[in-house]
């Protein structure tokens, strides 16, 4: 579990340091990666629902800390939420990249929209949802499939091998 805390915790530093770099000047406003979330969506697809869970409210409050300072406990309420959902729908099946890709596509289309619904309630953003959804919520979900298609060997491997290993000292 250290290893996949250090990791994550690695991928949360790129994407709030390196990422800003790498997004074309003309994009840095409408693309925002959001790799901690992917990482979540792979924690519930190959472990469990409660490590998700875990994982994603943990690093979601670590978000609303360092980057979004308008409400404290939005994206860790929705990225935790979403990740133990993903893991209570899709548990003990086996999921292959081109389902994976699927998850992480309306997940961080789901994600992108409740805390959009949630800042619109709050009036944070007075921005219609089809603006919104073309201008915010597709770009940047292009950049998390490509990221998920880019993980997945490698997330995978070490995921189930964790599951594994943890099964294996829950069976003792």
């Amino acid at each position: 579990m250290n290893r996949i805390l250090l990791l994550m915790l690695l991928i949360f530093i790129i994407e709030g340091t390196i990422m800003p770099w790498l997004i074309p000047a003309g994009y840095g406003d409408r693309i925002v990666p959001h790799f901690i979330l992917v990482s979540v969506i792979f924690a519930a697809l190959y472990t469990d629902r409660h490590r998700a869970l875990l994982l994603g409210v943990s690093f979601g409050f670590l978000q609303d800390i360092v980057y979004f300072g308008h409400l404290l406990g939005v994206h860790s309420f929705v990225m935790g939420l979403l990740g133990y959902f993903i893991g209570l729908l899709l548990d003990r099946r086996r999921a292959t990249l081109m389902m994976a890709v699927t998850v992480v596509g309306f997940a961080c289309i789901l994600y992108d929209s409740v805390i959009f619904f949630i800042y619109s309630v709050f009036r944070i953003t007075s921005e219609t949802y089809a603006f919104a959804l073309l201008n915010h919520i597709l770009p940047s979900l292009f950049l998390q499939l490509v990221f998920a298609i880019a993980i997945y060997v490698p997330a995978r491997r070490m995921l189930e091998a964790y599951s594994r290993a943890d099964s294996d000292k829950d069976d003792e």
